[in-house]
């Protein structure tokens, strides 16, 4: 465990948002977790949304390199995130996405929280993109990449639903469909 009070702040928040959501956990029992004073907690976050904030803000940061470092050590093909959300998802940790649980617990209502959600989604589909150029798809990379973005949001949910990898796989099977029909369109 991280011995610098922000960094345990920030670990035990990360693990309690995602494991039970950031409404259901209090300032006391992440100070409890943490093992860090409630004066120390107020001398690195001025309350709980700007922790919600810095623990978002670090979970999109990690997220995003560790699933580019894994698409990469695939290969690099644009269908292989798929693959790596599959495995993800038969984690027995798998909660769903950070970003979409937490618009969900605030209904859309609180702006710092969708405008983190929108650059974090924003950021995958820059990735989508940048994947599916390197494979031959850059005259539509950018829209493709969207469409992605929608698929593995889609299957995030419904894995989520049925606790199980099979949507990545779904997602993976619509997705190569739609470049084997932009394949065939730029015949």
């Amino acid at each position: 465990m991280p011995t610098r009070a922000r960094d345990r702040l920030l670990q035990a928040a990360e693990e309690l948002f995602y494991a039970e959501g950031i409404r259901a956990v209090g300032v006391e029992r992440l100070l409890t977790v943490s093992g860090v004073g409630r004066a120390s907690f107020y001398r690195h976050f001025s309350g709980k949304d700007d922790l919600v904030a810095a623990v978002l803000s670090e979970r999109d940061r990690v997220w995003r390199c560790g699933l580019e470092e894994a698409v990469a050590a695939r290969g690099g093909h644009p269908l292989h995130v798929f693959d790596v959300m599959a495995e993800r998802y038969e984690s027995g940790d798998f909660h769903g996405c950070s970003f979409i649980n937490a618009m969900a617990e605030t209904a859309g209502t609180d702006e710092e929280i969708r405008l983190l959600a929108v650059e974090h989604k924003r950021a995958v589909a820059d990735h989508f993109a940048r994947l599916l150029a390197g494979a031959g798809h850059g005259e539509r990379a950018e829209e493709l990449a969207q469409q992605f973005v929608l698929l593995l949001d889609g299957s995030i949910v419904t894995a989520l639903r049925e606790r199980s990898a099979e949507p990545a796989h779904r997602a993976k099977a619509i997705a190569a469909a739609v470049l084997a029909a932009d394949e065939e369109r730029a015949r």
